[in-house]
């Protein structure tokens, strides 16, 4: 049970890392492809004004018959309940002052910022938790990939509706996974397992396990990283449907998927990031103080590593590539220094495919070009091919760009100029 509940932890921080290259969907738009592949779902109609919340309800009371109707937040974070993004309307009245409530407003949750983030549109969905014979009950569900194995998994619990990290830590003998082998598929007996382990009988039973199946389908086809599914419902009259879904798609894949690629929403994603990526950089925002401009991921991280140690927080990694021309440089430089925290810049480059005074030279080039728009120390650190003339290509440029040869030489003089 404690390797259950590390590798959430392990995961949870995977995802939190987002150097992942996977892109997040809304809510309404992971139930969309959901729906495609024959997972039953709540029923919603996304809309981004009051009046088209209310036309909304209108039309699922004809189409499904509901009276009440959900009002949610559409935004890329979970606990949007907690956070009031997520409430229940009785009449058109309530539909209309809810949406006017939550539309516009700053979501917090306990997965987003302090500041928020802008709620712009709303789902309206169908209510499922009617009256009928049975009380309905609510599972967890998640479809991903287990990287200690190199073997997709279904993860799931009887404890829906709750944050399964939290299940995770206090009652770990409530979650259940399944690993499914890649040659074979998810087979029917796993299915059955599932639907098995979560306590379900007669026409529950037999509609978890399509549940289960189509949900499995739907994650291969549509190449997810992951599907988060909390909660899965079993209405009252035993039906399983999925309430909510969180999905996230694997960026590399998305040549596959024009029409998923299309569903992108840049407002639900960091600006500077997005900026970065347009420029062709490999960039993630991180909560720190130093800049760090490097060529190769495992430098990168080397570089992080070697910023803590001075004492510092990286504030971003950011992988130039293996050009670093005064454009690159230039643009690396101005998106750094988007960020206010940034107290000092560290350029960390590994000449080995391109040379080190050709990577000086575009530092100083680009330290001339923006002027007085850098206004926080630079250390270089060049080595590889032509190091020397590097070193000595920026000591004698008349900027105040700090050289160093070291690892550690690159440190202590990060350290500097943070106690400075």
């Amino acid at each position: 049970m404690r390797k259950i509940a590390k590798f959430i932890s392990e995961f949870v921080f995977l995802l939190a890392f987002k150097n992942i290259k996977r892109m997040n969907l809304h809510e309404y738009q992971g139930k969309e492809i959901l729906n495609s592949f024959g997972v039953r779902i709540q029923r919603g109609i996304v809309a981004s004004t009051a009046a088209e919340a209310v036309d909304a309800a209108k039309k699922l009371t004809e189409e499904t018959g509901t009276g009440w109707h959900v009002i949610k937040a559409q935004v890329h974070a979970g606990g949007r309940g907690k956070g009031g993004g997520v409430k229940l309307a009785k009449n058109l009245d309530e539909v209309k002052s809810i949406s006017d409530d939550i539309l516009g407003m700053m979501l917090i949750t306990p997965q987003t910022s302090a500041e928020g983030k802008l709620v712009n549109q709303v789902l309206v969905a169908e209510d499922v938790y009617y009256p009928g014979d049975e009380e309905p009950d609510e599972y967890y569900m998640s479809v991903l990939l287990n990287r200690a194995t190199g073997k997709n998994m279904i993860m799931y619990s009887t404890e829906g509706g709750m944050d399964i990290e939290t299940v995770a830590e206090e009652t770990p003998h409530l979650i259940f996974t399944e690993e499914i082998d890649p040659l074979l598929g998810l087979m029917p007996f796993q299915a059955r397992k599932v639907a098995f382990n979560l306590g379900l009988s007669g026409i529950a039973f037999k509609e978890m396990t399509k549940f289960v199946t189509a949900l499995y389908t739907a994650y291969i086809k549509s190449d997810s990283s992951m599907f988060e599914i909390n909660p899965v419902l079993k209405t009252s009259d035993s039906k399983i449907m999925a309430v909510d879904a969180k999905v996230s798609l694997d960026e590399n894949a998305l040549f596959r998927h024009k029409d998923y690629a299309a569903m992108r929403d840049l407002r639900e994603e960091n600006p500077i990031e997005v900026e970065a990526k347009a420029a062709g950089l490999n960039y993630v925002d991180l909560d720190g103080n130093v800049g760090c401009m490097v060529n190769g991921a495992g430098l990168a991280m080397g570089t992080m590593d070697l910023i803590k140690e001075s004492g510092g927080e990286p504030a971003n990694f950011l992988d130039v590539g293996g050009t670093a021309d005064a454009q690159r440089v230039e643009t690396a430089f101005g998106i750094i220094l988007k960020d206010p925290a940034v107290k000092a810049i560290l350029v960390n480059i590994f000449g080995g495919i391109v040379r080190c005074d050709r990577v000086a030279q575009g530092v100083v080039d680009a330290y001339k070009n923006m002027g007085d728009k850098i206004t926080v120390p630079i250390i270089c650190r060049l080595q590889g091919t032509n190091a020397t003339e590097a070193k000595e290509l920026i000591d004698n440029s008349g900027m105040k760009i700090i050289s160093a040869t070291e690892f550690q030489e690159a440190a202590d003089k990060v350290a500097e100029v943070l106690i400075a």
